[in-house]
């Protein structure tokens, strides 16, 4: 594939686009802001209402058969609009889960709720910083998970959760039933996220896979939200860089206009270079899916793509000045956004080192 889209794909991204800047605004995401265990429910009403939900899914289990281009388009345009949900991606790498290494039983008793949005998936792999600990904090026995999954994002209100636990002396991939699941509610600058820890006690779970397998598994379900997050870190940079041009047009400051000035200008000019960067390294990403390079690729998406968003919505404030750090002017939004999606899927560094690792087996 280039990394050009086709007519159908451009179609797509006009759409997504049209509906969510009609459907989402800054005064209704201000108040989640401060609200702890809610979401905005007209953004996933608008991702059920549309089929994005099904978009990556095979038609077989009630998905479009599409791939993770085209939902990458849409996440794209959901970090557009600072979407008040993380259900697309979460909902997407517990499906994808169950889809490659579920049996047929498990995928039809899973993945048509998933396909529809009527159930809420989440991805529970990470131990604190770590995105993908050696030694999980899980452990199954005799199909039963007990322990303490901590800052799930979407836990505090997924249906399932797809989990990495330590089996009887090798890692397993399980998918868990969240009814009766303890859930606290994790507090935070980005409340919509709906992070939350769950706590198992001899919950009934279903494996996915085992040994070598899991963790090569888990790691590939974590590069697959990469991806999608990236595409969603790519579209927040791109709108903030052009609010950024668009005041220094505008605004002007000794008889002339702010963007006249070196300083301004170059900025700017610099966050066009690191979008554009981030976009090519997000749609090649998408197309190496089921390719042996696709880890590569999607760990080059994932870091290029937080530089791009950490950097444009520190540089849009900077470009604002006072007003920039207002509440009602909302461009804090993007930047809890863009701190919140930099150790969602693991950490710069985690995706550092899974690159060197990549590239340096590629050389050997």
């Amino acid at each position: 594939m280039t990394i050009l889209y086709d007519e159908g794909q451009q179609a797509i991204a006009t759409e997504s686009r049209r509906v969510l800047e009609a459907r989402v605004s800054k005064d209704a995401l201000l108040p989640l802001l401060e609200t702890v265990g809610e979401y905005h429910r007209p953004f996933w009403d608008t991702a059920k209402e549309q089929g994005w939900t099904a978009l990556a899914l095979p038609e077989v289990h009630g998905g479009l058969g599409l791939g993770l281009v085209e939902l990458g388009l849409i996440a794209h345009q959901a970090g557009r609009s600072v979407s008040g949900a993380p259900f697309l991606t979460s909902g997407f790498g517990a499906a994808k889960a169950i889809e490659r290494f579920g049996t047929d039983a498990q995928k039809a008793r899973w993945l048509p709720g998933l396909a529809t949005g009527e159930r809420i998936g989440a991805v529970a792999f990470a131990d604190g910083p770590d995105a993908l600990p050696r030694r999980p904090q899980l452990t199954l026995t005799d199909d039963r998970l007990d322990g303490v999954a901590r800052g799930v994002t979407g836990g505090l209100a997924a249906d399932l959760a797809v989990v990495l636990a330590n089996g009887p002396g090798m890692p397993v991939l399980a998918v868990v039933d969240l009814a009766g699941v303890q859930r606290d509610a994790v507090a935070s600058f980005d409340n919509s996220r709906m992070i939350a820890d769950l706590a198992f006690t001899a919950t009934p779970a279903e494996t996915l896979a085992v040994g070598t397998a899991a963790r090569d598994a888990a790691l590939h379900i974590l590069a697959l939200q990469a991806v999608v997050t990236a595409h969603e870190q790519t579209g927040g940079a791109e709108v903030l860089m052009e609010i950024a041009r668009d005041y220094a047009l505008t605004r002007r400051a000794f008889g002339q206009p702010i963007g006249a000035f070196q300083s301004v200008k170059h900025r700017i000019a610099e966050l066009y270079g690191l979008v554009e960067l981030a976009r090519a390294n997000c749609i090649h990403a998408a197309a190496r899916e089921g390719q042996p390079d696709f880890i590569t690729a999607a760990a080059a998406a994932r870091l290029s793509a937080t530089e791009a968003y950490d950097t444009a919505a520190r540089d849009c404030i900077q470009i604002h000045g006072g007003i920039g750090v207002t509440w009602e002017l909302g461009l804090h939004l993007h930047m809890r956004r863009a701190r919140s999606l930099a150790i969602e899927q693991g950490s710069s560094l985690f995706w550092e080192d899974v690159l060197v690792d990549r590239l340096a087996g590629e050389a050997a």
